[in-house]
């Protein structure tokens, strides 16, 4: 039975959500703007599955983005719940952080990345095969998206759209309802060099690894030829990686934790027991 912790003894509050089990601990990171929920409908028999909300995120306490500072976080975590040195996984920004965690970590026994290689929006070379005239313009119309979504975070929520959001995602102040992570955290993560692009960092990574990548447009976004382009990118950058590292496509769109679970969580626990 899920067990639900806060830790009060480190820089800021984190929320955790410990699934239990007797077998190898497994720690979950979900993605910007996520929560530990993400992982609910995850099953992974065999495994002690522990989620935590990142800083800024669901539950946990507001503190500035760096990545050593996350990190840190998740060290509190494995700490106060007696981890030991467990395996980490995760989704979109979480499989970025479980990248800098093995990089932190070289005695990590393993990692799984689930679609956390590149934002969306980067460097114009990572769009291979596009006309450049279109690609920027495809660019510069994604861009303004996001900077109306994050513009967004700090109005109040009108009611129709509280329920797009976890219920744990959303907080009052002053009267007004308000989404989780606030613009200023969801801005430093987006313009971060990590958070634009980790594929270079990821033949840093010495452990046994795990990426898996998306083979369809994400829901709700203008996908069409720069996603497509998008995806030639990550292909053509992943291509010749070292042997640690294994790397898998899923049909189903960047948010395949609620599109595919079963899916996701066969490779999770196909990848970690072939390691054993």
């Amino acid at each position: 039975m899920a067990h639900d912790v806060t830790i009060t003894d480190h820089d800021i509050p984190l929320a955790v959500r410990d699934h239990g089990g007797s077998g190898e601990p497994v720690l979950l990171l979900h993605g910007l703007g996520g929560t530990l929920e993400a992982w609910d409908a995850l099953d992974l028999p065999g495994h002690r599955a522990v989620a935590l909300d990142l800083r800024g995120h669901g539950r946990s306490g507001d503190g500035p983005w760096e990545w050593e500072k996350a990190l840190d976080d998740l060290e509190a975590v494995v700490k106060h719940l007696g981890l030991g040195n467990p395996p980490v996984v995760g989704q979109s920004l979480g499989g970025m952080l479980a990248m800098a965690w093995a990089r932190r970590h070289p005695e990590c026994p393993a990692i799984v990345n689930l679609d956390g290689l590149r934002s969306a929006e980067s460097d114009p070379g990572n769009y291979p095969g596009m006309d450049p005239e279109a690609r920027d313009r495809e660019l510069a119309r994604l861009r303004a998206t996001f900077d109306e979504q994050a513009a967004s975070l700090g109005r109040p929520l009108p009611a129709e759209l509280r329920p797009m959001f976890p219920a744990r995602a959303l907080v009052e102040r002053g009267g007004q309802v308000y989404a989780r992570p606030g613009v200023d955290l969801l801005e430093a993560v987006r313009r971060t060099p990590e958070f634009r692009d980790t594929i270079p960092l990821l033949r840093e990574v010495s452990c046994d690894a795990l990426v898996v990548i998306a083979a369809r447009d994400p829901q709700g976004m203008p996908g069409g030829e720069l996603m497509k382009a998008f995806r030639r990118g990550v292909r053509r950058d992943l291509a010749g990686l070292p042997a640690n590292i294994q790397v898998r496509e899923l049909d189903a769109g960047h948010d395949l934790l609620a599109e595919q679970p079963a899916a996701v969580a066969d490779l999770i626990t196909g990848f970690l027991a072939a390691r054993e």
